[in-house]
């Protein structure tokens, strides 16, 4: 029977040992330790302790009365337990310690050991365990933001994203923003205006490729009267309105060579001075900017001052593609299908499942922004409660989708109806031997994801999304397919 120890809720200690004189001394070199310790003599009682609740370090000793202690340590290898083993054995031999680390023990300690070099085995296997929980704690947490200062999304990609915004957001040096058209850019300018100290100062956003050029000059730094024709009043500047707060300069590829080293002089210095006018002005301006080229090929080839490239590049964030975040396609078109419901008085409740597949493998070169407007446009020309095919506008309802969404469906049935591990026959007869003869279940799982991986042409992300899974299992799989090839 376990005989409990000193309890603290932190954490928790399984000793598997068979000697009472040696669980006298563990108990007596723990004694002061802030951890939860039960022992254990017997393997049997091991095993159940650890299949009831998995400890966070386990001192293992490979004598046991009723079993080898490698057996317990094989069994949490094998099924991948959160815990780190500390062996402890009087056959301290090569092949067993080569033994012991192959089945990934923490440590290995031959008995007679120094009282010493035990503690300090635990405390090391203690504080490594404390660590992970913090860390899986951290982005536990981390991972819970679905949303996130107008951004929707809960991928890997975008958590990414959050955290620059977080570290970014307190200081003044300028961030220069880069993604595909449609992917949020000044949604993300917003963000880290809102998460900044400035966020009770203004926000002020230029579209450099929306004004002409000549008019660019003014609408940055403003005019005085008469400064040219149609000047008929003084003129306060996106720099002088955006005093104390956040300037924001999207399509800053497209502003013209000559106004490029007057920002440049701006940026440098903060001095302002309006178009017509002769006197110098001190302003207090945090500078975001945005393109939907690659920054650095526009220099090359001479649309972007160099030295502005360098002035402006100090904390780079890039916005991925809607293709590459995962499952977010279904988390913003749920999003925007409800704000729509509402706001036209329709009422939708959801997708289609076959629309949620089409969603999922269409490749959306208009990212969010074409997302959003599709959504819109089925709530305001249909009626129903579900989204379905008919409803769907272009280039969605092209018969390059309709031909493969039976495909497409195979897959997303056939995973929800067996949990993500299946297989795909590719014909009736096919179909038919396939259920006549059982196979190991990590077979059918293997087919099942190669098989969604080569559907989806290689695209991870888009494979997991069918399967519904995380794309880290689809990796940590792949990963140990390798291994044992």
């Amino acid at each position: 029977m376990p005989i409990e120890s000193k309890i603290e809720p932190q954490m928790t200690l399984l000793i598997i040992e068979d000697s009472p004189t040696l669980v006298v001394a563990y108990q007596e070199y723990l004694r002061e330790e802030d951890c939860q310790v039960t022992y254990v003599d017997t393997g049997t009682d091991a095993l159940a302790h650890i299949q009831k609740k998995v400890p966070d370090t386990i001192l293992l000793d490979l004598g046991l009365p009723d079993m080898n202690g490698m057996e317990i340590l094989k069994y949490t290898n094998e099924q991948q337990l959160h815990c780190l083993v500390v062996v402890v054995t009087a056959q301290g031999s090569i092949d067993i310690a080569v033994e012991a680390m192959r089945y990934k023990a923490f440590d290995f300690i031959e008995k007679p050991f120094d009282g010493q070099r035990l503690l300090v085995t635990l405390r090391n296997a203690l504080r490594h365990q404390r660590l992970e929980r913090a860390l899986e704690k951290y982005q536990e947490k981390f991972l819970e933001r679905k949303q996130y200062y107008g951004f929707i999304g809960a991928s890997s990609p975008m958590q990414v994203v959050y955290q620059i915004i977080e570290n970014a957001a307190s200081s003044k040096a300028t961030v220069f923003i880069t993604g595909e058209s449609g992917t949020g850019k000044e949604v993300c300018a917003e963000a880290i205006h809102k998460r900044s100290p400035r966020a009770n100062k203004p926000f002020v956003a230029i579209n450099c490729a929306a004004i002409p050029k000549e008019l660019m000059e003014s609408e940055i730094f403003g005019h005085v009267r008469g400064a040219f024709t149609g000047a008929v009043n003084e003129r306060q500047g996106a720099a002088f309105q955006a005093n104390g707060g956040t300037l924001f300069l999207d399509e800053i590829g497209e502003m013209d060579l000559d106004l490029q080293s007057k920002l440049l002089r701006f940026v440098q210095t903060g001095i302002v001075q309006k178009v017509g006018g002769s006197k110098p002005e001190k302003v207090d301006v945090r500078f975001i900017c945005a393109t939907n080229h690659d920054p650095l090929v526009d220099v090359q080839e001479g649309r972007f001052r160099e030295d502005l490239y360098y002035r402006l590049h100090v904390i780079p964030i890039s916005l991925p593609p809607l293709r590459e975040r995962e499952n977010d396609i279904l988390l913003i078109a749920r999003e925007f299908l409800t704000k729509y419901t509402e706001e036209e008085n329709k009422p939708f409740t959801g997708f289609a499942p076959e629309i949620e597949a089409i969603l999922l493998h269409y490749d959306w070169p208009g990212n969010v922004r074409q997302l959003q407007n599709v959504i819109r446009n089925i709530v305001v020309l249909n009626d129903g409660e579900q989204v379905t095919q008919d409803m769907l506008p272009a280039p969605l309802n092209k018969e390059l989708h309709k031909n493969r969404l039976s495909s497409i469906m195979a897959i997303s049935q056939t995973s929800e109806q067996s949990n993500s591990i299946v297989s795909f026959p590719s014909n009736a007869e096919t179909a038919t031997n396939h259920f006549k003869t059982i196979r190991p279940l990590s077979q059918v799982e293997k087919e099942a994801i190669v098989q969604a991986i080569e559907f989806c042409d290689g695209n991870i992300p888009k494979a997991a999304a069918l399967l519904d899974v995380s794309p880290s299992t689809l990796y940590r799989k792949r990963q140990s397919w390798e291994k044992k090839a």
